[in-house]
């Protein structure tokens, strides 16, 4: 009864916060605005390192058998342009280990923090 009364009085405090948990949709959603948001300029850029990075990934992900099923990676991006936190559509292993892949890396500065940009992949015509 005296931890949850402690527990109780250092929320009250501010102490301790709930950490809010973001959701895929909400990411991609925040990915889709932040990137429509770019003027032309930044986005050639932004591009240009999703595919560097993308290319980079799916060498190091590469299988002999890969499971071609479509996926989304989306990705905050943190002041230094970092990859901060992951969030990921999908169950094929290659989008699993991408999404592995692109923990920690950097890709653009972005024009504030954070910033959310995502990896859509689909192997269909």
């Amino acid at each position: 009864m005296k931890s949850i009364v402690l527990v109780a009085l250092a929320m009250l405090s501010g102490q301790l916060s709930a950490t809010r948990v973001m959701e895929y949709a909400e990411a991609k959603a925040l990915a889709d605005k932040d990137e429509a948001s770019l003027a032309p300029e930044a986005s050639t850029s932004l591009l240009k390192s999703q595919g560097e990075l993308l290319d980079a990934g799916t060498a190091a992900c590469a299988t002999p058998t890969p499971d071609l099923s479509p996926f989304v990676v989306v990705m905050e991006l943190d002041a230094q342009g970092k990859v901060v936190r992951t969030w990921l559509q999908g169950s094929s292993p290659i989008g699993i280990c991408l999404r592995k892949y692109v923990s920690g890396k950097t890709l653009i500065v972005p024009p504030r923090a954070p910033f959310y940009t995502s990896l859509e992949l689909s192997f269909s015509k």
